[in-house]
């Protein structure tokens, strides 16, 4: 099929919108069965992760394509642990590479929409990739303004996974103004430019903190959270932009269980937001669902030394964390 893309800018904004009339007739669900479990319409053979070209592309040219994280329905990406996600990794950075290289492409866009709630009409895990012809305007304007984690984001750092010895650890906070009322960025301590460069240990040190943020938000309000994520790299556009810093954004639209904040005219006539949920105390909350700690060893016979405590000592108890709480002003996205 053919899918007719018209790009367009604001004459005054300077906004970028795509046309992509083509799309208005992609299914909402689908109706035999989903495509992407092995057997389906997209994964006719068996598969560990798997991608392929989009059928309804919101651009032409062969700019997008869908990345299958599991042959497995149910999953989800935390669930794979970390040898699951560690492929999921390898394989975005594989396209990211491969589309990279072509000379129409400046800007690989790897991301991801988790739950109908944010416009994912497949359950089965998966995200996408986007091959701009040029970098948009929000990734420019962060490497422009020469984007680096905090050094110590203070109330608002949720957590760090241990440094190996080449040095590839990660951190995670909440950002200071997100428009979004659950927000996360996660990012390696020292500056790598983009996903293809991660070696190993940093592939894998991704890979545990994906797992563990990942099964944290779920844990936020005991249930699947939707939620947005996308991968911040270095344009492909053949300049060195020294300054790219790789990142990765998670945001969700929820500002408490099942209730989501809108975005009400008066932020969209003027581009100021108001985000109901305090910073630090998502932070805060999402600090105490660090995961439980290793289990300790069996008791070993004729060792009473090694004998299991009767009671979890208090210092591996998470201090219990208050409730998400609004602005005293109240919810104005109403």
């Amino acid at each position: 099929m053919t899918n007719s893309a018209d790009q367009r800018v604001d004459p005054y904004l300077g906004t970028v919108v795509h046309v992509v009339e083509g799309r208005q007739a992609r299914p909402n669900l689908p109706s035999t069965g989903c495509p992407f479990c092995v057997g389906g319409l997209e994964a006719p053979e068996p598969y560990e992760v798997h991608w392929f070209p989009n059928r309804w592309p919101a651009m032409e040219g062969d700019r997008c394509e869908v990345v299958l994280y599991t042959p497995h329905h149910d999953a989800t990406l935390w669930s794979l642990g970390v040898p699951g996600v560690r492929k999921v990794i390898d394989l975005w950075a594989d396209r990211t590479t491969a589309l990279g290289r072509r000379d129409d492409v400046d800007f690989v866009l790897v991301f991801e929409n988790r739950g109908p709630q944010v416009g994912a009409t497949i359950a089965h895990p998966h995200g996408q990739i986007y091959a701009y012809d040029h970098v948009p305007q929000r990734p420019a304007s962060l490497l422009n303004a020469g984007w680096k984690p905090e050094a110590d984001c203070g109330d608002r750092f949720v957590t760090s996974s241990t440094a190996t010895r080449n040095g590839s650890a990660w951190t995670a906070c909440v950002p200071e103004a997100s428009t979004f009322p659950i927000a996360l960025t996660l990012a390696p301590v020292e500056q790598v430019p983009d996903l293809a460069s991660l070696d190993d240990a940093g592939r894998e040190a991704l890979a545990e903190m994906l797992v563990d943020i990942l099964h944290r938000l779920d844990r936020l309000y005991d249930q699947p959270l939707p939620y947005m994520m996308w991968l911040n790299q270095r344009p492909t556009d053949g300049q060195e932009w020294p300054q790219s810093w790789f990142n990765i954004e998670i945001v969700s639209p929820w500002r408490s269980a099942g209730v989501a904040r809108f975005i009400a005219a008066a932020e969209v006539a003027c581009g100021e937001f108001f985000n109901p949920v305090i910073p630090e105390d998502l932070a805060r909350q999402l600090r105490s669902l660090a995961p439980a700690p290793a289990p300790a060893p069996p008791l070993q016979p004729g060792r009473p030394d090694h004998a299991l405590p009767s009671e979890v000592p208090s210092r591996l108890v998470a201090d219990p964390a208050p409730a998400l709480q609004l602005h005293r002003d109240g919810d104005t996205s109403r």
